[in-house]
């Protein structure tokens, strides 16, 4: 069990849950993600959490392979509006900000969010950890190569799990040593990675629990799922439950997705058959 300080709120995670995607951005990969208009911001945030998600994960930069690089005044442009709106409507929830940029975390950190969600562990804004340990907000942190832009050209590895491991135990002490307490490890999906990398990735995902913090999966309609099978991101709900589902048999503390209820629902029965 683990338990995560969220600005004195005790996050306990006796159990997997579920963590929401809403994405302030007009080309994310999975178009029923994106929100723009604080109205349609707040009746997707209500459907996720009434699906039974525990977080929600408010990012407003794409991150996919390729996408286009915001400065971080444009990217708290499109998320000053809506954050602290958010924390004030929905007091019972958890929200994380999905930033690499040390200003914005600092903003979100005044506008009320509970987590702050880093893509390069702090690899590409060196005030990131300093941020962060001051706040006193747990920190998820993910193994990445490069940026989204260049990203998919490093994706070479001699040993996978050997080089994410060795990554977390360095990015891990960094954070250890300027003061941060509360850590969740996000090996990455599809992230500097290959279609082969992300399976070899989650068939040994076990490997990464060795650290003994909340590991976070994030599979969700991602190219895995749809270049394996053939389909779009509109038809990869079964394939992420399927792969979900593999994640919380490995470890995963936390799945984050864009469809809270199948997840909920793989949690439930898994849980159910553990303890049988």
């Amino acid at each position: 069990m683990y338990t995560l300080n969220c600005r004195g709120r005790l996050l306990v995670l006796d159990q997997p849950v579920v963590m929401g995607i809403i994405n302030l951005t007009p080309d994310s990969f999975y178009a029923g993600s994106r929100s723009a208009q604080l109205d349609a911001v707040l009746f997707k945030a209500e459907q996720l959490l009434t699906a039974g998600a525990v977080i929600l994960d408010i990012g407003a930069q794409s991150t996919r392979p390729g996408s286009n690089y915001l400065t971080a005044d444009e990217e708290w442009a499109r998320l000053a509006p809506v954050l602290p709106t958010l924390t004030e409507h929905f007091p019972q929830a958890y929200f994380s900000v999905d930033t690499f940029h040390a200003s914005v975390a600092q903003q979100a950190y005044e506008a009320g969010v509970h987590l702050i969600n880093d893509i390069s562990f702090g690899m590409l804004d060196n005030e990131m950890i300093p941020v962060v340990a001051k706040s006193g907000l747990p920190y998820i942190g993910m193994h990445m190569k490069g940026s989204p832009q260049t990203m998919q050209s490093l994706a070479n590895y001699d040993d996978l799990l050997l080089e994410i491991t060795d990554f977390f135990s360095q990015r891990i002490a960094a954070c250890r040593a300027a003061g941060i307490k509360d850590l969740i490890l996000d090996p990455g999906f599809g992230f500097a990675k290959t279609r082969e990398h992300n399976f070899q990735l989650l068939n040994r995902m076990q490997e990464l629990q060795v650290f003994e913090l909340p590991l976070l999966a994030g599979l969700s309609r991602k190219s895995m799922i749809t270049k394996t099978l053939g389909i779009t991101a509109d038809e990869a709900l079964n394939g992420t439950t399927v792969l979900n589902t593999v994640a919380l048999q490995k470890g995963a503390t936390i799945l984050r997705v864009h469809d809270p209820k199948p997840a909920v629902e793989a949690i439930r029965l898994l849980t159910k058959l553990t303890d049988s």
